[in-house]
């Protein structure tokens, strides 16, 4: 089994006892000054991939595919998000089994241009998907 992944953006979303809550879930349009916001993704890890880091980037590109800087002249870089995971595998869980891991990623308010397409793309272990694409538009 390879890694599945299931992302939503929402207004909020936290996690607690193994689960997602999940406030203002769902939506794909937003406007051109994005208001804080969250990336909720459920990662579903083979049972033979547990015990192991899994390095996650989540960038955020245009409808081309080039990320988007931000930032003033001379300072601008690429919008993107770093992590890491480690799953454990559950005591009570049978062998074999895809372990379900739950994330909510925090995203401060970005300037971006109005009437763009824009999507997150999530990368684990350098890999990415198309279906770990996380597509939005912005009003004017």
């Amino acid at each position: 089994m390879t890694l599945q992944v299931t992302m939503m953006l929402c207004d909020y979303g936290q996690v607690a006892d193994g689960k997602l809550f999940i406030n203002g879930g769902g939506w794909s349009v937003v406007d051109a000054q994005t208001p804080p916001i969250g990336i909720a993704m459920i990662v579903m890890v083979p049972w033979d991939r547990a015990m192991a880091p899994l390095e996650l980037e989540i960038t955020l590109v245009d409808e081309d595919g080039h990320p988007v800087v931000q930032g003033v002249e001379g300072a601008r870089n690429p919008v993107r998000i770093d992590g890491r995971i480690e799953v454990q595998r559950p005591a009570a869980q049978p062998a074999g089994v895809p372990i379900d891991v739950p994330l909510v990623i925090g995203v401060p308010p970005l300037q971006l241009a109005p009437f763009g397409r824009y999507a997150w793309q999530l990368r684990i272990d350098g890999q990415a998907r198309e279906d770990w694409r996380l597509a939005f538009s912005t009003r004017g």
